[in-house]
């Protein structure tokens, strides 16, 4: 290959790359979140939650609700547990350490966090070891589920109105309120965000 041609390849790759990264690396990026921004624009945000004008977290990532140490806060409704579990602050609920146990249903591991999580459960919140819900007892597979379920939401009713010396059918009716509905209305399940939910129960608690 002589260096005309050399020289007359390199220009076309050249250019290519050129227009290809103004296309698909700058007009289509700025095309969705354009699109983004007028469709959902909270969402295009990454669905900040703010309180007072401070921004407390995102209701599309969850977090933990407890003491340095990990223990459980009564006056909190708990998240679900988390398996990403990266370090200081955002222990337990890391978004940059986004991840499953991968533990299989036999794994003595697994076995063992779940008996000592439906223990702990049951003492905080006065019922059964038999009615803690699932999901009470096991981390989603990001690790960093904001949601839990209605059932496990209204099981912690009575734990924290009694700490906030709240009526239980105020937070009751709170989190009947906060109950969201089925993608689409009729995807997966009924869930509960419990980051909005606590804003609104600080809220609740202020009246």
């Amino acid at each position: 290959m002589n260096s005309r041609s050399f020289f007359r390849q390199y220009g076309v790759a050249l250019r290519a790359m050129i227009v290809f990264t103004v296309v698909l690396g700058v007009a289509y990026t700025a095309l969705l979140t354009g699109v983004g921004q007028l469709v959902s624009p909270a969402t295009a945000k990454g669905s900040v939650v703010k309180v007072d004008g401070r921004v407390v977290g995102s209701s599309l990532i969850g977090q933990s609700f407890t003491t340095p140490s990990g223990k459980a806060r009564p006056e909190w409704f708990q998240s679900r547990p988390s398996a990403a579990t990266g370090s200081g602050p955002a222990a337990g609920y890391d978004a940059t350490a986004s991840s499953a146990s991968n533990y299989g249903p036999e794994n003595k591991d697994l076995i063992a966090a779940v008996k000592a999580r439906r223990a702990a459960i049951a003492a905080s919140d006065g019922v059964a070891p038999s009615a803690v819900p699932v999901d009470a007892l096991t981390a989603s597979a990001s690790g960093l589920d904001p949601d839990i379920s209605p059932a496990y939401a209204l099981e912690q009713v009575a734990r924290v109105a009694h700490t906030r010396g709240l009526s239980e059918g105020v937070v009751h009716r709170l989190v009947e309120s906060m109950i969201g509905g089925r993608g689409a209305g009729y995807l997966g399940e009924k869930t509960v965000n419990v980051l909005e939910l606590n804003v609104a129960l600080a809220s609740l608690s202020k009246e």
